[in-house]
Formats: C-alpha cells, structure tokens, sequence
C-alpha cells in the first residue's frame, strides 16, 4: 500500500467513524446569532452550507465571536449543516445548496432547509452572503486548468445583474465594488477577486436549487462569496472577511473587531484563540496545542455534560465511553472520563504565585514563572495532576516548581499547563491549570475570558 492510498483509507475509516457517531443522533440544527440593534437593514451571512468549506465557516464564526456591530443588524448562521462540518462531507445527505427548489419532507436535511428560508424571508433582511470555498481560481478567460471559466474560487457569484427590490438591485455594481476592494488588499497578485454572473434564470438547473437563486425570487439581494481551495483555511478566512467587511460598509453597518485583519494576526486566533469550559466555569480549557488525548477527566456521569465555547464551531460528542471536542472539521481532543460526583463551592481560592499572594475563581489559569502554593483549607483537597512526591493525599501547603511535575501529564503538547483539582471529600469541586512560562508578567483569569464569549 503506497502512501497515497494509506492517506485515503485513513480518510475513509476517519469518516466511516464519524458518521458511525452522528447517525445514531438526529440531525444538528444551526446556531442563528443576532449581532447589533435590529432594523430594517439587516445582512444575513451564512457559512458551513457544505462541510468541506472552511474558510467559510471558519469566517462566519469569528463574526460571531471577534466582531462587535456598533451601528446596524447582522444576522449570523455559521454551522448550516453541522453535520456535514463534523463529519468533513459536503453533505451528509447530499449537497443541502441543492435543495432550494423542491425537496421531500422526508430529506434529512428538511427541517434545516426550511428554518433556513424562514430567516432569508425574514422582513428584516435585505441582503444575504452565503460563504463557500471553490475550487481554482476563475477567470473569464481560459489560462489553464486551474484558471478558467470553469473554476470557481476567488469570486463574487450573482445570479443576474439585477433584481426588482427597493434596496440593493443592482447586484452586479455591488458584487464589484466587494471585488474592487478585495483587489485593493491581496496576499497575492494571483488571488485576484472577479464577479461570476452564473445567469441562473437562463437555464442553469443546478444553480436554479441553489439558497441565492431562492433569495432572489423572493426580493433579496443575495451573494455568494468563493474563497479557492487553493489557498489555506487562514488566506481564504482572510478573503471572506474583507468581503463581508465590504458588503457591512455598503449596508451602512459599522463594526469593531479584536484583532488585526493580516494574516499571521488572522491565523494565529483561528489557530489559538480557542477555549472550553465545563460545569459553569469550574473547568477552562484552553485547546490550542493542546494533546491529542487527556486521561482521567472529571465528568458528572449523572449529569448531561454542559459546556460554553469561544466559538461557536465546537461541538462535544460522545462514542462509547470518550468525549470529542470538534472544532470545525477537525477532532481537538478526545476526553477520556474519570466519573466522580460535583459538589458546589462558591469560595476562591487563595494562592501564591511567584511568592505573590492572590485569591482566585475556581476555573481560573494561573501563569506561573518559577513557582506556586496553594493554601491549605480545612474544606478542600488539592491534587497537582502529576506532581512527582508520592504518598501525598493533599499538595496544599507546598511549594510547586515546573520541574516537580511530571510533563506527559500536561495537557498541552508544549509542557506548559498543568491540572490542579481540587475535592471536597469524594466529590470533584473544580480545578486551576497553572501554565508556566519564564516570560509572564501577570496572572490571567480565564472566566473573565468566557464572561466576554458567546
């Protein structure tokens, strides 16, 4: 078996699992995310209508979660087809931006399909974007194989010049003036942006089933964005933004974000800019680098497991006895469940970190230099995941350096952050990651990190 082939049937037993995973479940119906004050005025971006396109999803999400409206509506559904995300597919069902037309009541697809043309029907809603990565770059004129009328990536897609609407008709002046200002702000010559008039209504029956072609029959300005596959999920995430930014201006609708639109900025929140938490905050974690697998996690096995996330692309799913953290289309981590009762606590816990004294929420990070000390309480047992002392039944009261834990018990590949849980007889009360870095220069809190997320 040559390497190629061992990549593809990887592939295939991956998939194979996952839909294994999903189809004893019913389907996944999408987030809708309300940003801004709602008017008359409201633009409607959809990402994740195929599970293969990243960069759309992937953009429609840090909408959500890195963007602030301060003037005007967006509307946001980042996570379409959910299950098509998970699971890496265009379409579990088949392509679901085929079926716009006619469709059985019988598709799995059909509650999603419908709830989604509610929303595009929506009296607020005046223009709507729907996000894709394409294949090549298109180009009016054949060059090559990956450059011609045939490919799809880096183009503003319309289905006819224009529609008869009160706002926002002219769809082609609008298409490029986003591509005009695309143009302005390339990581490359080469990935210049153009429209594509598809001309639907002249007898193109796929495009025909599509969501834009049922937008516009019924009075909304609709466009689809194409990011080439070509590119990297960071580069056409980049892409994608700079056109919603766009089609926002041109709506009158104004907006900050957390970050600076350049690309290592861009992929270094894609990439580590992601967290977790559990049980109301008395589990953070952060899921940048972190390991493949964590052993011995405290789960409440009576309890349906609860969670917030930094991005509304995460999702948990149990197989068996493990829990998955997905992120878009890629496994984070697998979690692999130490079961223990939950006890309450609303105290904070008072520490010393780098020989400074301070009282922290249970969920909290510790950033650590040299060392720390967690005071002991008559209530609380501490255990310092991995610490090396052995016959120790509570590590209150001691003074922890990095050196004294174990680094294949961290739960991140580099060997920075570590489990500190903390138990009130038998019961799991909570625990701190302590990460230790010679550089830090203060301690960060992550609930206040999750008080600010979706």
């Amino acid at each position: 078996m040559n390497l190629g082939t061992l990549k593809l049937f990887k592939y295939i037993i991956l998939f194979s699992l996952l839909s294994t995973l999903l189809s004893a479940q019913s389907l996944r119906p999408f987030d809708l995310f309300k940003k801004g004050i709602e008017d008359n005025n409201t633009l409607l971006v959809i990402g994740g209508i195929q599970g293969d396109e990243p960069g759309g999803f992937m953009s429609a999400s840090l909408i959500v979660s890195h963007y602030t409206i301060t003037k005007g509506s967006v509307w946001v559904v980042p996570n379409l087809n959910f299950d098509s995300i998970i699971t890496r597919s265009r379409g579990r069902f088949g392509d679901m931006n085929r079926k716009f037309s006619k469709l059985s009541k019988k598709d799995p697809d059909y509650d999603n399909v419908e709830a989604i043309k509610k929303l595009i029907q929506a009296d607020n809603v005046k223009m709507i974007v729907n996000l894709h990565d394409g294949s090549g770059f298109y180009r009016k004129n054949y060059i090559d194989k990956n450059h011609s009328p045939y490919k799809w990536g880096q183009s503003s897609i319309i289905d006819q010049n224009n529609i008869n609407v009160d706002k926002y008709s002219n769809l082609y002046d609008i298409s490029k003036e986003v591509c005009d200002y695309i143009n302005k702000s390339l990581l490359k010559k080469q990935h210049s942006y153009q429209v594509r008039n598809t001309k639907t209504k002249d007898g193109d029956i796929e495009m025909e089933r599509s969501l834009t072609y049922f937008a516009i029959n019924r009075g909304k300005a609709a466009f689809a964005n194409e990011a080439s596959k070509a590119l990297p999920v960071h580069q056409r995430t980049y892409y994608h933004l700079l056109a919603l930014e766009k089609y926002m201006d041109i709506m009158g609708i104004e907006y900050t974000r957390k970050f600076a639109l350049k690309e290592k900025e861009l992929k270094n929140v894609i990439d580590n800019d992601i967290y977790i938490s559990f049980y109301d905050n008395k589990i953070n974690l952060p899921l940048s680098r972190i390991r493949n697998t964590i052993k011995y996690f405290p789960l409440n096995k009576k309890q349906i497991m609860d969670f917030k996330a930094s991005n509304p692309l995460m999702v948990v799913l149990k197989k068996k006895n493990v829990y998955a953290i997905h992120y878009g289309n890629r496994r984070v981590t697998r979690l692999f469940p130490d079961y223990l009762e939950m006890s309450n606590i609303n105290e904070n816990i008072k520490v010393k970190v780098d020989g400074i004294l301070k009282e922290v929420k249970i969920g909290s990070l510790l950033e650590v230099r040299k060392n720390f000390y967690i005071y002991p309480s008559k209530d609380l047992r501490v255990n310092v995941i991995g610490f090396s002392k052995k016959y120790r039944k509570n590590e209150a009261g001691l003074v922890i350096s990095k050196k004294q834990i174990r680094k294949r018990f961290s739960l991140d590949k580099n060997g920075k952050i570590y489990r500190i849980e903390f138990y009130k007889g038998k019961k799991f009360a909570g625990m701190l990651l302590v990460k230790f870095d010679k550089n830090i220069k203060f301690a960060l809190n992550t609930n206040e990190f999750f008080k600010n997320k979706i």
